[in-house]
């Protein structure tokens, strides 16, 4: 017969005291949020049936409105929010807006109507530049509290949180020029969302000095953010004979490794691949994959600061905020096979 789990247990491995944990189960004041959190955490590990009193009183439900789970870089931008508004008391109501479902603007009814006090909103319309912003201003001027992430419109009075994608495509295009490669692709998504547009305006930047303003644009290929979407573009610069490329999601990256040993090419020997997002679980690819990390627990954290901050009717600058990226060098890169 299974012993049932003692406070000591979830003590140790909240790594708090047992005091602590009486505290919490009992539903007592003192205990830090993150405290707190840590000893629910262990609890939930443990099979440990939380009683009732150490439940936490609900400061209100805040809608999260994200694109398709199927690319791991939302869930993992879910998974913060959530648990930084689980640390301030709120419940988050999870939507997410793939194609043939729900459209963004019945999501945003459905919690609206559900009485949330805010929504955040993750690469959703903001970031397409053909879409309309009405949506928003309209929940602006009743004052309803909303962030958004990744995707900035600058006639929408809210609080932006982004990745600096120009500094990202810096940092991919400068590791591969270290190693000696020229002629360089960039494979982004669909030329109307923000931060496509953003990576190729600085891809052309950099790039034209080497290839020249002409040739600059064959390397650059508007596709889909999918592992079908990276294959075809691999497909494409290699046709034009680039010996690296960069993509604007790991999932692309994957599908870009795909395409090029569908040739018989060995990467990283005969074919360099940058990816984009540090998803989870991309560390071991294979070859692990070298890529661009977005900052997503900043990011995340931030966002959330700010929409309780609207909530608690403190001012908040209307603006963006970029967050700077970082590159991680794993195995799907290295010298170029001419130098």
């Amino acid at each position: 017969m299974t012993e049932p789990v003692r406070l000591t247990d979830i003590a140790e491995l909240a790594k708090v005291s047992e005091a602590t944990v009486s505290r919490v189960v009992n539903g007592k004041a003192g205990v830090a949020a993150a405290t707190r959190q840590a000893v629910l955490a262990a609890m939930d590990q443990l099979g440990y049936d939380r009683p009732a009193r150490s439940r936490q009183r609900n400061a209100g439900l805040i809608g999260l409105i994200i694109p398709e789970l199927n690319n791991p870089i939302f869930p993992a931008f879910a998974q913060v929010i959530d648990r930084t508004l689980t640390l301030r008391g709120f419940t988050s109501v999870l939507c997410t807006q793939s194609p043939g479902a729900a459209t963004e603007d019945e999501l945003i009814e459905a919690l609206t109507e559900r009485g949330v006090d805010g929504i955040v909103f993750v690469s959703g319309l903001h970031a397409d530049q053909t879409a309309s912003r009405d949506r928003y201003t309209r929940l602006i001027t009743r004052g309803l509290p909303v962030v958004f992430v990744n995707g900035y419109a600058p006639d929408v009075k809210a609080p932006f949180f982004s990745d600096d994608d120009a500094a990202a495509v810096q940092l991919a295009i400068a590791h591969l020029r270290e190693l000696g490669h020229e002629r360089i692709g960039l494979a982004v998504g669909p030329s109307r969302f923000v931060p496509s547009r953003r990576k190729a305006e600085e891809f052309r930047r950099l790039m034209a000095p080497v290839a020249g303003e002409a040739e600059v644009e064959r390397l650059l290929v508007n596709s889909l953010y999918s592992v079908e979407g990276g294959h075809s573009a691999a497909s494409f610069l290699l046709d034009e004979g680039c010996t690296a490329m960069v993509c604007g999601s790991d999932l692309m990256a994957l599908g870009a490794i795909r395409g090029a040993r569908k040739r018989g090419l060995s990467v990283p020997r005969d074919f360099s691949v940058i990816g984009y997002d540090d998803s989870p679980l991309i560390a071991f690819t294979d070859p692990p994959l070298t890529t661009i990390q977005q900052q997503v627990s900043s990011i995340a954290a931030a966002a959330v600061r700010a929409l309780l901050d609207e909530i608690a009717g403190l001012p908040v600058p209307s603006t963006e905020y970029l967050f700077q990226p970082e590159l991680i060098v794993r195995g799907s890169t290295a010298a170029c096979p001419s130098s």
